[in-house]
């Protein structure tokens, strides 16, 4: 009889970890907030709880997909993964470590949306997106969606660059 091989919360999260957006690959699912919460019951039963960033996200799907597949893969033998709509995401809920990768890969960062930065404010009534190449405030909005739905398009007429923002929510 094949004995039920048991695995501790840090190894589910450590698993977690290894599991990236499928739309933005340098970016795990844990530091962007996603995977919500890790219950083991006596039995050692695991419960994963993520949360889609945005309603109708295509991405969610495969991000389901891609932690049945992780924990199979992890040996993890008796779990369930399931989308929780309990709390609505923030991007808030995405680690520093998390912005400074999506800076570093050339897609400009969501900012805190519980506190705004007043020399953004004062600079322009519309939102001004710090450049992920140059860091330059002249840049201008192009288009209110991106590659996804959870990106906007913008323009650097500093370094000629266009670019990406992460939108906050």
């Amino acid at each position: 009889m094949a004995t039920l091989q048991l695995h501790t919360e840090k190894q589910i999260w450590d698993f977690l970890r290894e599991v990236t957006d499928p739309e933005i690959p340098v970016l795990n699912i844990v530091e962007m907030g996603i995977a919500r919460n890790v219950d083991i019951d006596e039995s050692g039963k695991v419960l994963v709880k993520i949360t889609t960033t945005y309603s109708g996200c295509p991405a969610m799907n495969a991000i389901e997909k891609l932690v049945h597949e992780k924990l199979e893969e992890r040996g993890v033998e008796d779990f369930t993964v399931k989308l929780d709509f309990a709390e609505t995401w923030t991007t808030d809920w995405m680690t520093e470590e998390a912005k400074v990768k999506l800076k570093d890969y050339g897609i400009a960062p969501p900012e805190k949306t519980e506190e705004e930065d007043d020399f953004l404010k004062s600079l322009s009534s519309t939102k001004v997106v710090p450049c992920p190449f140059c860091d330059s405030f002249e840049t201008e909005l192009v288009s209110q969606f991106g590659s996804t739905a959870c990106k906007s398009q913008y323009f650097c007429n500093d370094c000629d660059q266009p670019f990406e923002h992460f939108k906050c929510i």
